[in-house]
C-alpha cells in the first residue's frame, strides 16, 4: 500500500515518521466545532489530544507522538516551581478529542477562551504537531514574525538549511 501524504521514511533505519505542514482556513461553528484538514485526519487518528498552547494557540497531538510529549514534560523536576507551573499549565488543558463523521472535532469553551478562538481559524501543521489559531490572532503573530524571522535565525545556535 502506498504511503499517505505527510509520512516521511528514513530508508536506512525503515522508520516512518508523520509530518504536519502547511496552512488552513477553517470556521469554527457556535457549537465549538472545527474542522480538521483532511491531510491531518489520518496522521492524528480518530482520536487525539489537544492542550493550551504557547502564543494563545492550541496544540494537537496524536496520541503516539503525545506519550512522548507527556513523558518529557512528566520528567520535568517537581522541585522546580516553573516546571510544576508548566506542567499544571499543559496537562490541566489537555483533552482528548474524537473526529466526527464530518471531519469536526468539538473544543471545550476553556480552550476556546484560552486561543480567543472566533468563528475563523487557523489550523496549521508544524511538524509534529498541528496548531489550532484565531484567525485574526494568527495573521497579526505572522506579520509581526515575518518582520523579524532573519533575526532570530541569526541568534538560533545551530540552525542552518
Amino acid at each position: 500500500m502506498e504511503k499517505k501524504w505527510g509520512n516521511v521514511v528514513n530508508y536506512r533505519s525503515k522508520v516512518v515518521r508523520v509530518v504536519f505542514i502547511g496552512q488552513y482556513n477553517n470556521k469554527m461553528d457556535a457549537k465549538g466545532r472545527l474542522s480538521i484538514p483532511i491531510k491531518f485526519r489520518d496522521e492524528l487518528g480518530e482520536k487525539f489530544i489537544i492542550t493550551r498552547g504557547l502564543d494563545s494557540c492550541l496544540f494537537g497531538y496524536s496520541l503516539q507522538e503525545w506519550q512522548k510529549v507527556e513523558s518529557k514534560i512528566k520528567s520535568l523536576p517537581i522541585t522546580k516551581k516553573n516546571a510544576r507551573t508548566f506542567q499544571r499549565f499543559f496537562f490541566s488543558g489537555a483533552t482528548e478529542v474524537e473526529i466526527d463523521k464530518q471531519g469536526r472535532i468539538n473544543i471545550p469553551n476553556a480552550l476556546i477562551e484560552h486561543a480567543f478562538l472566533n468563528k475563523e481559524c487557523v489550523v496549521n501543521g508544524l511538524s509534529n504537531r498541528i496548531e489550532i489559531w484565531d484567525k485574526a490572532h494568527w495573521e497579526d503573530l505572522l506579520l509581526e514574525s515575518e518582520a523579524s524571522v532573519e533575526e532570530i535565525a541569526e541568534e538560533l545556535e545551530d540552525f542552518d538549511f
